[in-house]
């Protein structure tokens, strides 16, 4: 508990005191006295200060950590970047966003630390005549034909992370830097909560297979309550989750132990019981008849952008989903992938590490299906899955994405250590639980200043990688200037890579020609029914 952390400095302040009374017995006290008096003086001022979570839930015996990690790089690695099962965490990804997230300028001395012969190694070609960096970030329309409020998306934007999953500090920390730095703030779909609205950040609000926030008593879709919520100014736009790449094919789970009558009331469930939200929608059964509910709910929503998010898998189910837009002339304003390689809470292992497509399969998937039904220019593509550097987020728009959205990196910017103790309310810097005691730690006045130094820094790193490249906008990155190693003496580029299908192919039997059994997919794909 956490008032026993706090009895740490007590317990030090009582021995200092009793070292220093024991001076007027014998001088030889001063060699405890001195060393105690420090530790008192130094967890009194951890109890209060606000920049370090860690040392203001465990004054003291946090400055451990720190210590380790001015030691050797090795030292550092080992003891506090690895997880419980001695797997390696990615240690440059980690720091590159800590020192964004404090306005450290992260450049490093003597080059990469990796080898550049490793095959999956990545690179791009840059030009001898690079583009100068834009004043203004690039903004992405959002918004199709039947769009009446579109909304111009940022290249970065916080992924979908619920009230529930994360403390109300940590999404108060979010929204706020979400609201200073002019990007969105996804939700996620355990509704939109106080902690939400209080800074007027602009939300996406995500409805998931609960339909928490909208919800009937039976656990149905609430017409009525999602317009009201809908038609807030604050909520810019509406996504429809269908899966999750941490855990695809399986509804959320929150423990009862954090369902807090707070949750309870914004979830519309009750208090203290596990809530489990289904693997499958209850309001559509079929490609067509969740094309018809994208609709209605752009029509409750004001005419606000209405989309759907996924972790890919059956490339004819997608395909289905396609025909299902063209029959009905009804197009989603946006898409949202998932890569498997994503997600920032507990899932079973053998889903985390077995189940779903990653990131780039995914996007090339949908960004190929879209092109090739000749709907691509209607349609936004986000992508979400360990996004954390411009890199990456150059990466994601070359294969196949036009903005980006990140979770981890975004937990890692308010102050998660990745202690794993998401599912067991102990997070030890409040991010990731519903105790009070432990959510104090998290300053929202600190950490929402460095959500936005993080987005701010890793979109300008972006630009100045896609100035690089000789480019002056997203829409003019090709798959030809990003380069994968396949083996130490051989490369190849992203356009020899994948497959890229063009505009319209999938239609009028043009599909006959196609390799890589799209013509197969295409041909089974059926708008009425979802098919593996």
């Amino acid at each position: 508990m956490l008032h026993r952390r706090w009895s740490t400095v007590a317990l030090v302040t009582v021995l200092a005191v009793a070292a220093a009374a024991a001076l007027a017995a014998s001088a030889r006290w001063w060699a405890a006295a001195v060393p105690l008096l420090a530790c008192a003086v130094t967890g009194a001022y951890d109890v209060v200060q606000r920049r370090h979570s860690v040392l203001r839930n465990y004054p003291v015996l946090g400055h451990l950590r720190f210590t380790l990690e001015r030691l050797r790089p090795e030292l550092q690695q080992y003891f506090i970047e690895r997880d419980f099962d001695g797997r390696p965490f990615d240690r440059e990804t980690r720091s590159t966003v800590y020192e964004r997230a404090k306005g450290v300028e992260d450049t490093d001395p003597f080059g990469t630390e990796r080898s550049v012969y490793q095959p999956g190694y990545e690179f791009f070609l840059h030009t001898v005549a690079p583009r100068p960096v834009p004043e203004e970030p690039y903004r992405v329309h959002v918004g199709g034909p039947r769009c009446t409020r579109p909304y111009r998306m940022a290249l970065l934007n916080v992924s979908a992370m619920s009230f529930g999953s994360l403390s109300g500090n940590a999404i108060r920390a979010l929204n706020r830097g979400a609201a200073e730095g002019g990007f969105a703030h996804d939700t996620g779909e355990g509704g939109i909560s106080d902690h939400h609205l209080c800074h007027g950040g602009d939300l996406i609000w995500e409805i998931g297979t609960g339909y928490f926030g909208c919800r009937t008593p039976e656990g149905g879709f609430d017409e009525a309550e999602f317009a009201r919520k809908a038609a807030w100014e604050q909520v810019r736009a509406v996504s429809l989750k269908l899966s999750q790449g941490a855990k695809p094919g399986v509804g959320g789970v929150l423990p009862g132990g954090k369902v807090s009558a707070e949750i309870a009331r914004v979830r519309e469930v009750p208090q203290g019981r596990t809530v489990v939200s289904p693997p499958y929608h209850r309001v559509f059964g079929t490609p067509r008849e969740m094309v018809r509910f994208l609709e209605r709910m752009r029509v409750l929503a004001g005419g606000k952008p209405v989309g759907f998010k996924l972790c890919v898998g059956y490339r004819r189910e997608f395909l289905s989903l396609c025909k299902a837009m063209l029959e009905e002339d009804i197009t989603p304003d946006f898409i949202v992938v998932d890569g498997a390689e994503g997600g920032t809470g507990a899932a079973p292992l053998e889903f985390v590490d077995h189940v779903g497509v990653p990131l780039t399969e995914g996007l090339n998937t949908v960004h190929n299906a879209l092109t090739g039904i000749g709907l691509r220019e209607r349609v936004a593509v986000g992508a979400s899955g360990k996004v954390a550097t411009g890199s990456d987020l150059v990466k994601r728009l070359v294969q196949g994405a036009d903005y980006t959205n990140a979770a981890r990196a975004m937990m890692f910017a308010v102050g998660c250590i990745q202690s794993q103790r998401c599912h067991a309310n102990t997070c030890p810097v409040g991010v990731a639980t519903q105790d009070p005691r432990r959510e104090r730690a998290l300053d929202v006045a600190d950490k929402y200043v460095r959500v936005r130094r993080f987005q701010e820094a890793t979109v300008r790193s972006a630009l100045e990688i896609m100035g690089a490249l000789g480019v002056d906008e997203p829409a003019q990155l090709r798959p030809r200037m990003l380069y994968r190693r396949t083996a130490p003496h051989a490369v190849a580029s992203y356009a020899e890579l994948y497959d890229w299908l063009a505009p319209g192919v999938l239609l009028g039997g043009a599909a006959r020609e196609l390799p890589g059994g799209w013509e197969r997919d295409w041909d089974e794909a059926d708008p009425d029914r979802f098919t593996g």
